[in-house]
């Protein structure tokens, strides 16, 4: 009989290391677009993004109002919704809530920016057909994107960008986009 409790204590370790521990990740969101994150041009405009969690989301609200989990894996859950701002600005409050019970949030402020970003030549080279532009773009909220002659720059977004280009031809045209989808173009010549 001295045995079998020399057993169970010997196998206590063991049982202990196969226990299933509690689930502690809250759900991450992530907002996709508008590019700009929270700023559009419009005052209804439809934010997309998704909620990222380990053991899968099982709810999803935006200010306490359940909204629909898109067809796909409920680890990472894609939504979307429509804003709707009766001013220049708002915000809403995207809740995520996985089987555990654990609740992520992620407060989106919203804002209306019909102001176009500026773009401004600081040199400009043309030689043989091949033309050189540097400048610099800036926004009240950011510049998103530059392209010149219909090809995208690789940028850095911010508020303020450096960029320079090559092309061929006569003259350079540049086109800048910010976050809400303001665009300003200009023809660089001499």
């Amino acid at each position: 009989m001295r045995r079998a409790p020399l057993a169970l204590l010997l196998l206590a370790p063991l049982l202990g290391g196969c226990t299933r521990t509690a689930d502690t990740f809250k759900p991450r969101i992530v907002i996709t677009s508008p590019d700009g994150g929270g700023v559009s041009r419009a005052r209804s405009f439809t934010v997309k993004g998704y909620a990222l969690d380990d053991q899968g989301v099982t709810g999803l609200t935006v200010n306490g109002r359940s909204i629909p989990i898109q067809a796909g894996s409920r680890k990472i859950a894609y939504f979307q919704f429509q804003t709707q701002l009766a001013g220049g600005r708002g915000e809403y409050t995207i809740a995520a809530r996985d089987a555990a019970g654990n609740r992520g949030t992620l407060v989106l402020p919203i804002a209306v920016d019909s102001t176009p970003p500026t773009v401004k030549v600081t040199r400009f080279e043309r030689e043989r057909g091949v033309v050189r532009v540097t400048g610099v773009a800036t926004d009240n909220t950011r510049v998103t994107e530059i392209s010149v002659d219909g090809k995208r720059l690789n940028i850095t977004p911010g508020a303020q960008v450096d960029f320079y280009a090559e092309t061929s031809g006569v003259y350079a045209d540049i086109a800048v986009t910010d976050g809400a989808g303001n665009v300003t173009k200009l023809r660089a010549q001499r």
